[in-house]
C-alpha cells in the first residue's frame, strides 16, 4: 500500500538552520521536542528538549503547547519525520522537523536523564524559593572557576577564569535584581548566600560530577571555554525543565527569565571561541 497520500506534509531543517532558528528565540517562544529513547536522550540532548519518545507521542500530545512551534528531532530525522506528521494531523498548525537529528547536532549539548538535578527544586513553592536556589548554583559555578584560576599555570588561562567568575557573579546581581523587582522585597547577598547549596555547580551537578562526565582538560583558553558551553547548556537544561515543574507562574516564569539569561551567557562564550579559532 501507498502510505504517502495518508501523510501530512511538513517542514524540513537542517541543524545548521534549526540553530540558526532557535538563536532568535527566547527559551519560552518555542517547544523542542525530543522524540528518541531515554537512554538516547540521557547521553545528550539539545538543551531545554522535551524527552516525548515516539511510541508515547499520541499519549502525552496534550502536554505540547499547541500556541507555540514545535521543533521535533531524533537521531537522525526518520522518527522525528513521522512524529512531526503525526502533529500536524492533530491539527498543530507549526511543526519543524530536523533533518539529520542529534546525530548531526554540532552546537551545546546537555546531558543525563529529566529528572536530573530537579530535586533541588523540590518543595519551590515561591519565586523567592526558586531564585535562592539558583542563586546558590551561580554561587557554585563562580566558587568552581575562581578554585581553577588558582590550578593553572598559564596567564591567559587564569584570566579566562577570573573572568567566567565575574559573569557568574553579574548573574548573581540581576537574580537580586529579580528578586526584587518580582517580590517588592529588598534583598542582600548574605541572604542568599545563607541558604546556599553547597558544592553543587549551574545544571545541579557536583564539581566531581563535571569532572567524572565531561573529562575536562585546562590547557588552553578553547578547552575551558568549551567546559564553560557545557556547563551552561546543562544550566540552561536544568531551569528549563525546572520551570515545567514550578508550582506557580511567578515561579516558572522566574526560572524561564533566568534560562534565558543561560542562553545569552551560552551565546557570548559561542562568538569568545570563534575569536580564539581565528
Amino acid at each position: 500500500m501507498n502510505w504517502r497520500p495518508f501523510l501530512t506534509p511538513v517542514a524540513s531543517v537542517d541543524t545548521d538552520q534549526a540553530r540558526s532558528y532557535l538563536a532568535d528565540k527566547k527559551v519560552d517562544e518555542v517547544t523542542i521536542l525530543d522524540v528518541r529513547q531515554p537512554k538516547e536522550y540521557e547521553a545528550g540532548h539539545i538543551p531545554g528538549a522535551v524527552l516525548t519518545p515516539l511510541p508515547e507521542l499520541t499519549d502525552h500530545m496534550q502536554r505540547i503547547d499547541r500556541t507555540k512551534p514545535v521543533m521535533v528531532y531524533c537521531a537522525s530525522g526518520g522518527r522525528s519525520r513521522m512524529a512531526a506528521q503525526l502533529l500536524s494531523g492533530q491539527g498543530f498548525d507549526h511543526i519543524i522537523n530536523v533533518a539529520g537529528g542529534f546525530n548531526a547536532w554540532t552546537s551545546e549539548a546537555a546531558f543525563l536523564g529529566e529528572e536530573k538535578g530537579l530535586a533541588l527544586f523540590d518543595g519551590v513553592t515561591s519565586v523567592e524559593n526558586a531564585l535562592a536556589v539558583a542563586y546558590s548554583l551561580e554561587a557554585g559555578l563562580k566558587d568552581f572557576y575562581d578554585t581553577m584560576a588558582g590550578k593553572v599555570d598559564s596567564d591567559p588561562a587564569r584570566q579566562l577564569f577570573h573572568q567566567l567568575s565575574q559573569i557568574e557573579v553579574k548573574h548573581q546581581d540581576r537574580i537580586l535584581e529579580q528578586y526584587t523587582a518580582l517580590t517588592g522585597k529588598p534583598v542582600t547577598r548574605d541572604t542568599f548566600e545563607a541558604q546556599q547549596v553547597p558544592e553543587v555547580l549551574e545544571g545541579g551537578l557536583t564539581t566531581e560530577e563535571y569532572a567524572n562526565l565531561l573529562m575536562p582538560a585546562y590547557d588552553t583558553v578553547q578547552e575551558i571555554i568549551e567546559l564553560a558551553m557545557s556547563i551552561e547548556a546543562q544550566a540552561l537544561d536544568l531551569y528549563l525543565r525546572a520551570s515545567e515543574k514550578a508550582q506557580n507562574e511567578a515561579g516558572k516564569k522566574a526560572l524561564i527569565q533566568i534560562a534565558n539569561e543561560e542562553k545569552a551567557h551560552l551565546a557570548r562564550l559561542g562568538r569568545l571561541m570563534e575569536e580564539t579559532l581565528t
